[in-house]
């Protein structure tokens, strides 16, 4: 997905080094050297690495019995990584992704469910892959039948689309601080020395 590349490079340019917490038991593919000890907790470097094979969403597309849209797939597909800030003129959110191949499993679960609450709400079937910022309960979807991106709150029908493709909105994302992540407060000094 050539528009996830250029955001990515965007942001690797900016930001050169990226930090999370550290999880013995929550390694990942992205991670780079050692961990970093700190006063309370370790930090550990990393950065998004290309996947090899994308993962197959069959399982997931026979649960739901129709085809997931092909950006979607595209999109979980590319790359290992942490969450990525962006900044649009919607204002901020954090592109989820794939840590590590467990991470997967969590998505599924996550993707089941989402679909149960829109089933009961009688909405369409979306895929998420952004939220908006921490203090919000908004996340962004990819309509699943016409590749829009659209903005929603969980178990609820679409707010309204943002753009028509997800392809155009990663086109349009800048990239913005990666402590801007709830996850990552505790490591601001890192990315600001």
């Amino acid at each position: 997905m050539d528009s996830l590349d250029r955001f990515i490079e965007l942001t690797l340019e900016r930001y050169p080094k990226l930090w999370n917490e550290f999880d013995p038991h929550w390694r990942s593919p992205c991670e780079i050297g050692e961990p970093l000890e700190l006063d309370y907790f370790a930090a550990i470097e990393w950065r998004p690495q290309v996947r090899q094979n994308a993962d197959d969403f069959s399982g997931l597309e026979n649960a739901f019995e129709t085809d997931i849209h092909p950006s979607i797939k595209e999109y979980y597909g590319s790359y290992w990584s942490g969450g990525l800030e962006g900044t649009c003129n919607e204002g901020h959110v954090s592109l989820m992704f794939l840590w590590n191949h467990e991470d997967r499993v969590r998505l599924i679960d996550n993707l089941i469910g989402h679909a149960l609450a829109q089933k009961k709400s009688r909405s369409p079937l979306s895929i998420f892959f952004a939220c908006t910022d921490a203090a919000s309960a908004y996340y962004l979807t990819v309509n699943n039948t016409t590749g829009e991106v659209q903005l929603e709150l969980p178990g609820r029908k679409p707010i309204r689309t943002v753009e028509s493709s997800l392809s155009k909105f990663l086109d349009r994302l800048t990239p913005a601080p990666p402590y801007l992540h709830p996850d990552r407060v505790r490591l601001t000094k890192l990315f600001l020395s």
